[in-house]
């Protein structure tokens, strides 16, 4: 029975261990797609509905703290050093073989613009530091071709932004090209910011 019994335990142990192993290398999967300098131009050129806009992510904290973190950085092309929103993007393992991108703000944004280019100045930092934006975590979900897709909880993500009383997000990720959309809504359900007509699309440029 002794036997039976520790046989059962070191099975469950590898099974927990292969367990792991899958969800870490979905993260990484998930972070290796997401990672680059990405840009909204081609669609800016084909719809004046649409700026020109960069979108930088990149790993920071790469060993030194535990976890799958993200610095965003978005601006209008033209004024990149004067971003109109600065991220930390969280990627943990969820249920149901899920990601979930979980977003948080930087204390003095300002002394991180344009610092994608070196992650190392977030090492003065750490994820304790940083202001979680409850809600506003996008699940993610794999697609049968491998690409991923996701939103947020319906109404769960508070804004303030120009009259808004909450935000939502919609994602999707595939090879070179990210299509985000996020939007702002009143408490009458009004459309009071974001694009009308459907998500923006960057494609990766490095």
């Amino acid at each position: 029975m002794k036997f039976l019994t520790k046989t059962l335990s070191f099975f469950a142990l590898v099974l927990v261990a292969a367990n792991c192993s899958q969800s870490e290398r979905q993260l990484r999967a998930v972070q290796e797609m997401m990672t680059g300098s990405f840009s909204s131009a081609a669609q800016a050129a084909q719809d004046s509905a649409y700026f020109d806009i960069s979108l930088h992510m990149y790993p920071i904290w790469q060993g030194a703290h535990p976890g799958h973190w993200l610095y965003v950085e978005q601006a209008v092309s033209q004024m990149q050093d004067r971003p109109y929103r600065q991220r930390v993007y969280e990627l943990r393992a969820l249920e149901d073989g899920k990601v979930g991108s979980f977003v948080y703000e930087l204390p003095e944004p300002d002394r991180f613009v344009g610092k994608w280019r070196q992650p190392e100045a977030f090492d003065s930092l750490a994820p304790a530091d940083l202001l979680p934006r409850e809600g506003c975590e996008v699940v993610l979900a794999f697609a049968p071709d491998g690409t991923l897709g996701g939103q947020t909880r319906e109404r769960a993500c508070a804004s303030e932004l120009r009259g808004a009383s909450f935000a939502t997000s919609r994602v999707s990720i595939s090879p070179g090209k990210v299509e985000s959309w996020d939007q702002g809504f009143d408490l009458e359900g009004n459309q009071v910011w974001g694009a009308e007509k459907g998500p923006y699309v960057f494609l990766r440029q490095n």
